[in-house]
């Protein structure tokens, strides 16, 4: 299956058509195998990339880099400190030159609204590598590492989301698995279920493709015979510390323990989380939270994070074979 993506933008995970999704995970597995194979061929030769980040980042920052290096891209990295951007330059200004010396741009930060504006004004292909309404990017590498360790077909596979539901994983979860036809349990708080607007483009999707949508608060039957459990930290980056300790107590009935796997009666079950994760004591913010809230796990505990069933590096991994694969297909020769 190959078809033309060039010059095409990732702005939100509902952006990719079902063909177009299975596409670039067929991509990214090519590309997975040719690394590992040491027979990749590079496909981004003479092309730059600018990387815009507002929020710090780890894995994306190093995905796309490694990623474009890989493909023989050259990458000019962009913080807070070292650009003008919305500080004595418009986002608007700054997409238009940007989009004058470079062949993409990848965005992380907040706001959905500079995501889309930059693609606007830039007229270049623009990745999302995350805001607080959408993660795309880690989207196709989620259901890249589900399809690895599930032998079921997607459209077979079932998977739970517990947690924030509001949050860009929790609205990107409720759509990326109805693309390819999933089972798909969304589960929190009503107080943390998405909005309307959320809602109801999931259900488009779901219409779509024929994939199954469950919105739950009980966390028992959100995880009952599914195949994967996901979740994501209860205090996204950038909220005040005031809001701590309502979202705990919120939350608490939905942290991935081992009588949550056990809940899911399949002895297989596999643990995912978009990391980073508060699983114990050893981050400064890990401390912060026992010193705080006498808690030393909030979303996962140690037994689930460190057991066979979590797969969260490999799905971490997968972050830059998919990257590769969305820059590949919409820039490569």
């Amino acid at each position: 299956m190959s078809f033309n993506m060039r010059n095409r933008s990732l702005l939100k995970t509902a952006d990719l058509t079902q063909r177009e999704f299975r596409y670039l995970l067929d991509l990214a597995r090519d590309l997975k195998r040719a690394k590992y194979a040491k027979t990749e061929q590079q496909h981004l030769c003479g092309k730059n990339i600018a990387l815009i980040f507002e929020k710090t980042s780890t894995r994306t920052r190093c995905a796309f880099e490694v990623a474009a290096f890989d493909q023989g891209a050259r990458i000019t990295f962009l913080d807070p400190g070292s650009s003008q951007i919305g500080h004595k330059e418009s986002v608007k200004d700054t997409a238009r030159v940007l989009g004058r010396m470079y062949d993409a741009i990848e965005f992380r930060g907040y706001s959905q609204e500079v995501v889309e504006s930059i693609q606007k004004y830039s007229n270049v292909p623009v990745y999302n590598g995350l805001t607080d309404d959408d993660h795309p990017t880690q989207m196709l590498a989620d259901i890249l590492t589900m399809r690895e360790y599930s032998d079921k077909p997607l459209h077979d596979i079932t998977y739970a989301y517990v947690g924030d539901c509001r949050s860009n994983m929790g609205h990107s979860l409720m759509v990326a698995g109805l693309l390819v036809g999933m089972d798909v349990r969304i589960c929190g708080p009503r107080q943390l279920w998405p909005d309307e607007a959320h809602v109801r483009r999931a259900r488009e999707v779901e219409a779509a493709y024929g994939g199954r949508l469950t919105l739950t608060d009980d966390p028992a039957t959100a995880v009952k015979h599914v195949d994967f459990i996901n979740t994501d930290v209860w205090v996204s980056m950038g909220e005040a510390k005031e809001i701590w300790k309502s979202r705990i107590d919120l939350l608490r009935p939905y942290q991935v323990n081992a009588a949550l796997m056990a809940a899911s009666g399949n002895p297989m079950v596999r643990f995912m989380h978009c990391l980073p994760a508060f699983h114990n004591t050893e981050t400064t913010v890990g401390r912060e939270i026992k010193e705080h809230f006498g808690l030393s796990e909030l979303e996962v505990t140690e037994e689930v994070f460190e057991s066979e069933a979590a797969i969260v590096f490999e799905q971490a991994e997968n972050r830059m074979h998919t990257i590769k694969a969305l820059m590949v297909a919409t820039l490569g020769d």
